[in-house]
């Protein structure tokens, strides 16, 4: 196997590499967000691509967060499609009512897709909607045997033509996106290309669409110190605390209101700027388990702006049956393979949206058949 570097300096300046064929640079400081192009991904092998994949190993081994750009002409980011997607907040509230999750209507069949309201008294306030595979491939990726893979509820079409294919569109173009960043991590790290695709194909990503909305004082004194921070001297409120993504690959547009933060490797919260054209990434815990710590997952939150912020995740998500077991990465520490789905679902249910379901979907385990192949790969 190809050994692989790390770009990493002990100086201020992490990494400055002119890219082959272009003006552009990669500039990395450890005082602020990296600012990837990624152009190179969408082509053919080069040495452009070669310093790209380069650069965002750096970046994801330092910060475990960046924000990227050179993004694919048909990847819909801009706010005309933002707008779009956010069409649904608009809907009466009887209407959103209908796609509530069964923890907030125990009417409802969904359990693990659908909308969640806001959640008055926690540090988390926001509301959005959880979206499956099904909005993009539709009833064929639907199982009635796991909740990790149930239908997605949806707002009838006559309410919002269109919306549902510009979600089907946007769904697979960040999908694309993702699997695009997910084969530049194995090549940084000296792997196939294509060491990750199998665990991803059929897999069950979420596209979830938040609202902040702007909190009342009466909000604020209900909730208590713990939604209190003081970041550069000033006393700030938490509208999304501070947490790292339980999988491997998270893909962020805002709306151009900022106080998304990540948090640096010093413990400084660093801002992400919403540069419009760009997507937000930060890498989860399965990622940085299966890479031996070489992709970082790195803790964000965000900060209360004073007004209403929307964002839209793209959370690049396996198989709920993709074994995940050690890399061939020299170094890495052994682990017990084990199987995503588990992982997620003990990880979802710590959040105050899913709290207090962990009874709905029971560990599943490694196969025997799948842990004996496991062990003949290994000589």
């Amino acid at each position: 196997m190809a050994k692989h570097k790390l770009l990493i300096s002990s100086r201020p300046m992490l990494l400055h590499e002119s890219l082959p064929g272009t003006k552009a640079s990669v500039l990395m400081t450890r005082n602020e967000v990296p600012l990837l192009d990624v152009a190179a991904l969408y082509g053919p092998p080069s040495p452009r691509r070669d310093a790209t994949d380069r650069a965002i190993t750096a970046a994801a081994a330092e910060f475990g967060f960046m924000t990227i750009s050179g993004l694919s002409g048909d990847l819909p980011i801009g706010a005309a499609a933002r707008h779009e997607l956010l069409r649904i907040f608009a809907l009466p509230a009887g209407e959103i009512r209908k796609l509530w999750r069964q923890k907030f209507d125990p009417a409802q069949a969904n359990v693990y897709r659908g909308w969640f309201p806001v959640q008055h008294g926690d540090p988390t306030y926001k509301e959005g909607i959880d979206m499956g595979p099904d909005v993009a491939y539709g009833q064929a990726v639907v199982r009635a045997d796991d909740v990790l893979c149930e239908a997605t509820p949806l707002p009838p079409e006559r309410l919002l033509p269109g919306w549902q294919d510009a979600v089907a569109a946007y769904y697979r173009a960040l999908e694309h996106t993702a699997a695009l960043l997910m084969r530049s991590i194995a090549r940084g790290l000296g792997l196939p290309e294509a060491s990750f695709d199998a665990a991803f194909k059929g897999g069950i990503s979420t596209l979830r669409l938040i609202r902040y909305p702007q909190r009342a004082e009466a909000s604020l004194a209900a909730a208590g110190d713990e939604i209190w921070v003081t970041h550069r001297g000033e006393r700030r409120h938490l509208v999304g605390r501070a947490h790292a993504d339980s999988g491997f690959v998270t893909l962020l547009a805002q709306n151009g209101i900022e106080w998304l933060q990540a948090r640096a490797r010093n413990g400084d919260w660093l801002d992400v700027p919403p540069r419009d054209g760009t997507l937000a990434v930060n890498f989860g815990k399965v990622l940085d388990r299966w890479t031996g710590g070489r992709i970082k997952a790195t803790e964000h939150r965000v900060l209360g702006a004073g007004r209403e912020r929307f964002s839209i995740p793209f959370f690049y998500e396996p198989r709920p049956d993709a074994v995940i077991a050690p890399l061939p990465i020299p170094g890495v520490e052994p682990f017990a393979p084990f199987l995503y789905g588990d992982h997620l679902w003990a990880s979802t249910t710590k959040f105050v949206e899913y709290r207090g379901l962990e009874h709905l979907r029971q560990p599943r385990g490694v196969p025997q058949a799948a842990m004996v192949e496991l062990h003949a790969s290994t000589y």
